[in-house]
Order: structure tokens, then sequence, then C-alpha cells
């Protein structure tokens, strides 16, 4: 079962956060994907451990469906929509800032009543949980990085984005097209890859001329120009919690890099997924559970 839960995120914005696993026995929320509902909950829920799954850029809380089912076996599991993603609201004057992705989760901690608790997240969704851990290490014990690079990305990647969202063939006529365009024919595709379509059909909805992304590409893209200059290492050597970095082989972080953020780290440690790429827990959501299970048994024995 997955339900909402509002949150009111920096500045105000509206953030949709979604529980998964049985229902407090408060009320206070409720199942819908439009309902809200706000407040900590109580018996059972609230006495396991807390996990909060933030997404990568372009993503959404629901990506984490499969990762958070397991997790609410023995954990209150809750994944955010971060703002201008998914069912969380997109005010165009909004702030996409760092210290705002960072205030927003913040906010969903403290509001629905997850400390101490273990971020998980993928991309861009892992810096903010590090950065979080690094401000506020009172609310975080534990962290796992997925997939993120430390290191400044630079202008020339930034390009590369922009070339990108140009060449989607919008509006997509069909739920298929998209699959078949962001698993094959996209040109950042080396071999068919279907999970990458599925992934991506995920954001997309129906509008009156065909198929088109729940986001703003513009709006992502800012986003992401308020990180992709900056080198993110100081920040590491921040985080006080235990920290498991994980990469794809086939990912964008590299093995190299991803060592040297562990030994960065005060207690950092590595894993790995094989034959997995960039989403790597949607590449091999079987290898994804072996390769940070362990690490997630150590806050609840």
């Amino acid at each position: 079962m997955m339900r909402r839960i509002d949150v009111s995120g920096a500045g105000g914005v509206s953030l949709a956060a979604w529980e998964f696993g049985d229902p407090p026995k408060n009320g206070n929320t409720t199942e819908d994907a439009t309902g809200g509902g706000s407040g900590d909950a109580t018996g059972e829920s609230a006495s396991r451990p807390g996990v909060l799954l933030l997404h990568g850029l372009m993503g959404r809380a629901s990506h984490w469906a499969p990762t958070a089912r397991w997790l609410a076996e023995r954990h209150r599991a809750v994944a955010l929509d971060q703002r201008g993603h998914g069912r969380s609201e997109k005010p165009p004057q909004a702030a996409y800032t760092r210290e705002a992705y960072v205030e927003d989760a913040e906010a969903a901690v403290e509001q629905l009543g997850l400390a101490p608790v273990v971020l998980i997240g993928h991309a861009m969704g892992a810096l903010t949980a590090w950065q979080l851990a690094a401000k506020r290490p009172d609310l975080v014990r534990g962290l796992i990085i997925c997939d993120m690079r430390a290191s400044a990305l630079g202008a020339a990647s930034q390009r590369e984005w922009e070339n990108w969202f140009k060449a989607w063939p919008l509006p997509f006529d069909t739920l298929a097209d998209v699959r078949k365009w962001f698993g094959e024919d996209d040109p950042w595709v080396e071999r068919p890859n279907p999970s990458r379509g599925e992934f991506y059909a995920e954001v997309m909805h129906e509008g009156p001329d065909g198929w088109r992304p729940v986001f703003d590409p513009e709006q992502m893209l800012k986003t992401r120009e308020t990180w992709v200059y900056d080198a993110h290492w100081e920040e590491l050597t921040q985080v006080r919690c235990p920290a498991l970095v994980v990469r794809g082989l086939d990912g964008e972080l590299g093995r190299a890099e991803s060592q040297e953020m562990v030994r960065v780290l005060p207690h950092g440690q590595y894993a790995e997924v094989a034959d997995a790429g960039h989403l790597v827990h949607y590449d091999q959501p079987n290898a994804w559970r072996a390769a940070i299970e362990p690490f997630l048994d150590t806050f609840t024995d």
C-alpha cells in the first residue's frame, strides 16, 4: 500500500511524500493520489527505523516503489517527490537551488517524524542526502549514495544535457513510443535498455497532443546548473554517520572516484552492482537489494 502525505517545503512549496506499508492508525493520511494529510505515523509504523528515499533529477518517488516495498517490512519507508518533480508543486518562480532541495528533505524528515533517519539517494537525490547529512547530523544516522559523482562536471556536461533535451521527439504519440525512444533510439543509449525505457515512461503524462514529461525541462536544467559546476568533496568530509557508496559498473560514477569518496567519508563503505548502469536500482533490483540490505540491517539490530 502506498499513500500520500503532504509536506510543506522551503518557501512554502507543497511536496508530496509517499509512505509504503500498512497505514498508521491515526487516520492522518490518505491513500489516493490527490488527497493529502499531515502528521506523524503512530504505533508500529512509528516504532520502525525511518528511511527517506530521494530520487534523482527528472525522477519521481514512484521509481523507488520496489525498494520501498521491501524496506517497509522492517522500516518506515517514505519516498519524496522533490520540488518540480512528480506530484509535488512546480511553481515557475520557486527556488530550484541546492539549499531549497536540502531544506525540503530536512522538512520532510522533521514533519514526518522520521529522525534519526537513513537517507537513500540516487544521483541528484544522493547529493541532497549527503548535504543534509552534513548540515544536520542530528537528523541522519545513515546514508546510502547511489551513483552520484562528487567532482564538478562542468559547462560541457551542461551543454550536452541542453542538447539532449532538444533531441527529445516531443510529444510522444504513445507510451510504447516513450519506452522505445528512451530504451533504444535515444543517442545516449549504447545498447537496448528496456528498464531505462520504463523509467522514463513513468515520468510522462498524457495531454491533448500526446505524452510529455510531468516536469518542465527548463526547470530541470536550472536545477542541474546549481550543482554541476561545483565539486562537493568538502561536504562529504562533514558526513559523520556511516555511509555506503554504491555504483553500477556501467554507471556514471567511476570506480576510482567512488573509492575516493569512500576514503573521504569519515565512515565510508563501498558496494558495486554488476550489469547495472546509472539507474542501478531500476536495472538490477535484486542485486541492488543485496548490495544495500546488509548496511541497512545495522540500523535495525
